[in-house]
């Protein structure tokens, strides 16, 4: 009977993702919640090891390139800070984060919505009429079509 070997790339493949994968999991950031209205509160946090000194968050957008500075250690662990968004532009918004010791704690994203949470550009309901009208016209010609179809076809079965 012939034994059956793990091939040496799957076995270090393997190897090298159990070394790795907790290294990937520490380098962690969050921003909860993920979409806020304009004025709303958003909270950033990293996995970053708080003996290591305060995580830097470095929030960017179609307004924004600025620096905030963790202020409290994460309930979960890690570091973690309160950006509140007056005054920011609508749109999404990229926080990366790096940890006092210099290393990387990866990135999340956010997006600012106008207040009252509806997206920019939805119609807001504004345009119901001439959705209406536009609805009416379309039910409109295909009766008109649906009328010619069928005299046409009568005309056809029609004896002479």
């Amino acid at each position: 009977m012939k034994t059956k070997t793990l091939p040496v790339a799957a076995a270090l493949g393997v190897g090298l993702g159990t070394v790795l994968l907790p290294a990937a999991a520490l380098a962690d950031t969050t921003v909860s919640p993920a979409t806020t209205p304009v004025g709303g509160t958003v909270v950033l946090t990293s996995s970053c090891n708080p003996k290591s000194g305060d995580a830097i968050f470095r929030v960017t957008g179609p307004d924004r390139d600025q620096n905030v500075r963790s202020t409290t250690a994460a309930a979960g662990g890690g570091l973690s800070a309160e950006l509140f968004t007056a005054g920011f532009t609508l749109g999404s918004y990229t926080v990366t984060s790096t940890c006092g010791d210099g290393s990387d704690a990866g990135s999340a994203t956010f997006t600012v919505t106008p207040i009252g949470g509806a997206p920019a550009g939805d119609g807001g309901g504004g345009g119901a009429p001439e959705l209406i009208a536009a609805g009416g016209v379309l039910v409109a010609a295909a009766t008109g079509g649906t009328v010619l179809l069928v005299r046409r076809r009568r005309q056809r079965t029609t004896p002479a």
